[in-house]
């Protein structure tokens, strides 16, 4: 914490002490009043800089400790977190219709997913105001991140999901042990039923988009993307692109890559391809229209990126437009091709979410907003074993065969 200046209103620009205000600004109201972690970059580039971060043999997200809001005494998750690996994928290119084509696999870490990123600096920070219970709304990912977490620190946890969250995120909360209330409604009325529980007892709100502090853990997917094209001595590529729902995920990629230009890391910043669902694109219509949020039905199998009321609209719309990029929305069926085809040309599994980016970027370079000669990194946020009857859809069925050489023989002409 000895990095962090202060905290400040996205929405009116007002800044408050940490210790005083944490979730969001008291002005603004949470709607509204979406709260930013702003650092000392002078002070953090003493121990945080290219000559120093050669010498860090730590490889996990906490090799960024001086770019989180955790206190130095605050005892870290034993689960490895981050680090998780980049892929050069020269057939996906192909496929893609881009120069070249890198995908970095995040359900690869502890839950299987991105969201552990944040759900481990959210138990961090619950450990640190000695919460008795840690609270969060989620369509699944968030949810399960949550509760794996909170295992570790052995921290009780209420996490309030909709009832047509997948199976198997389900089961991940519950095998975990936290309290799981499934809600008969949408997304965002188990959102606005958990920030109402939080506040009536006292809970520690993981909620991301009226936390700030879990953004912070998500950013640290950009400053391991940045250290791992620098280790291979890559160019940084044209655009860097990613699933987008409430915008709290989108939004800490874009402050991580700014971050890492702000320390000398980089000359630029990539230009980010937000990707959304048809069914629900509230982000992709407000950019196209130039229009304040207008929140929308959330009619997806994509259940990570279901938010039809994004939480962290401010941020997320911010990151697109500060960095150049752009918003672009796909088909529930383009979605599930993209599962067949990253599994087949780079080998990794991913949840409808989780590659819906690899749609987007296919969808950009056909209607021209990435050029074929633009190089570009996929965030594979979620692994496909989170939602198997999406993956059963998009896979097709086995041949049904009797037990016979001959039956082998005839299927294989």
């Amino acid at each position: 914490m000895e990095f962090v200046k202060n905290l400040q209103c996205v929405h009116c620009g007002q800044e408050y002490d940490p210790s005083v205000v944490e979730l969001y600004c008291p002005a603004c109201g949470y709607n509204d009043g979406i709260l930013n972690v702003v650092y000392d970059y002078d002070l953090v580039s003493k121990q945080f800089n290219p000559t120093a971060m050669k010498e860090c043999h730590l490889y996990s997200m906490w090799r960024y400790l001086p770019l989180l809001p955790i206190a130095d005494a605050t005892p870290l998750p034993h689960l490895q977190v981050g680090w998780t690996p980049l892929y050069k994928t020269p057939l996906l290119a192909a496929e893609l219709g881009v120069k070249t084509c890198y995908v970095k696999d995040e359900g690869r870490n502890p839950t299987a997913s991105f969201k552990d990123r944040a759900s481990s600096v959210g138990v961090i920070k619950a450990l640190e105001k000695k919460a008795a219970r840690i609270t969060c709304a989620s369509t699944g990912n968030a949810a399960s991140s949550l509760a794996g977490f909170a295992a570790a620190a052995q921290l009780p946890a209420t996490i309030f999901v909709p009832k047509t969250a997948p199976e198997a995120k389900i089961a991940q909360l519950l095998i975990y042990g936290a309290q799981v209330f499934a809600v008969d409604g949408t997304y965002d009325q188990a959102w606005e039923l958990c920030m109402e529980a939080s506040a009536e007892f006292g809970w520690y709100n993981r909620n991301c988009a009226v936390n700030p502090n879990l953004i912070e853990g998500k950013k640290t997917v950009s400053l391991e993307l940045v250290e791992q094209f620098l280790a291979l001595d890559e160019t940084m590529p044209d655009w860097v692109a990613v699933s987008v729902g409430d915008g709290c995920t989108v939004g800490g990629v874009y402050k991580g890559l700014w971050e890492m230009y702000r320390l000398g890391f980089i000359a630029k910043v990539p230009k980010i391809l937000g990707v959304q669902a048809e069914g629900c694109q509230p982000f992709v219509t407000s950019w196209q229209n130039a229009a304040p949020l207008i929140p929308c039905e959330a009619l997806t199998l994509a259940d990570s990126i279901a938010v039809g009321h994004p939480r962290n609209f401010t941020k997320g719309l911010q990151a697109i437009v500060q960095s150049g990029g752009a918003y672009i929305a796909v088909t529930d069926e383009e979605i599930l091709a993209a599962m067949k085809l990253l599994a087949r040309k780079a080998a990794v599994f991913g949840e409808p979410a989780g590659v819906a980016a690899a749609a987007g970027v296919q969808r950009a370079v056909q209607s021209g907003v990435i050029d074929k000669s633009e190089t570009v990194a996929i965030l594979v946020t979620g692994n496909g074993l989170k939602d198997i009857k999406s993956a059963v859809k998009a896979a097709g069925s086995p041949i049904l065969i009797p037990p016979a050489l001959s039956a082998v023989k005839a299927a294989i002409q």
